[in-house]
């Protein structure tokens, strides 16, 4: 089940832990940014497994979770929150936060 950001809740980059700008030359899908993001997380962490999401043409984002927060949605928080996240990687309308799954690169 997916669930929308509500519509008070602005996602900025200042709300990330180190994000990480991912420049395309055209616009990507989600499938298609999640894909590139996938290998950024690869380059960044060892063992990367993604914790969260957030696609902002949608509005949608994963996990569900309901605000935790005021400062941050609550898919930001429950990732940072279990060990999470490597820099945050970003495409143009993606995204994806993920934590490094054994100890190297990170």
């Amino acid at each position: 089940m997916r669930l929308r950001v509500k519509r008070c809740e602005i996602l900025t980059r200042d709300v990330l832990t180190n994000p990480v700008l991912i420049h395309q030359a055209r616009p990507l899908d989600f499938a298609q940014a999640r894909e590139v993001a996938d290998q950024k997380a690869r380059e960044l962490g060892a063992d990367p497994m993604l914790l969260a999401w957030y696609e902002a043409k949608s509005g949608k984002f994963s996990p569900p979770v309901e605000c935790c927060s005021e400062a941050k949605p609550g898919w930001i928080v429950y990732a940072e929150s279990r060990g999470g996240p490597l820099p945050s990687t970003l495409t143009t309308r993606s995204t994806f936060l993920y934590i490094a799954m054994r100890q190297g690169k990170r």
